[in-house]
């Protein structure tokens, strides 16, 4: 997190809705189950992170980096992923209705249907 080490963080289906994790270096965090409906992940690492079943409703998840991430059932209505890197993600089962995915790279990530994005 800016100005901070983030060493784990372990919500078990805790609740950050709406936190401020702008820029934040999550890199293989477990967020499984986690509520972060309108939380602010603007710019943040969260590479190889676990946010399986995470709802993640309106998040901004704008040029976040989500490389590698596990985020099948997660809930991603209405998120801001735009520029975000999904690349080798996997969203099975994930909702993206009413997601922004502009200009998102999904280059080899596993998508709501099962299938890979080429």
């Amino acid at each position: 997190m800016t100005g901070y080490e983030a060493v784990e963080i372990h919500a078990n289906g805790g609740s950050l809705a709406g936190a401020n994790l702008k820029d934040a270096d999550l890199e293989n965090v477990n967020l499984e189950g986690a509520c972060l409906k309108g939380g602010n992940l603007f710019g943040a690492t969260l590479w190889d992170a676990n946010l399986k079943g995470a709802n993640l409703t309106a998040a901004n998840l704008q040029y976040a980096t989500l490389e590698n991430a596990n985020l099948q059932g997660a809930c991603l209505q209405d998120a801001n992923l735009e520029g975000a890197c999904l690349q080798d993600a996997n969203l099975k089962g994930s909702n993206l209705t009413g997601a922004n995915l502009t200009g998102a790279n999904l280059h080899r990530a596993t998508m709501p249907d099962g299938s890979t994005h080429p």
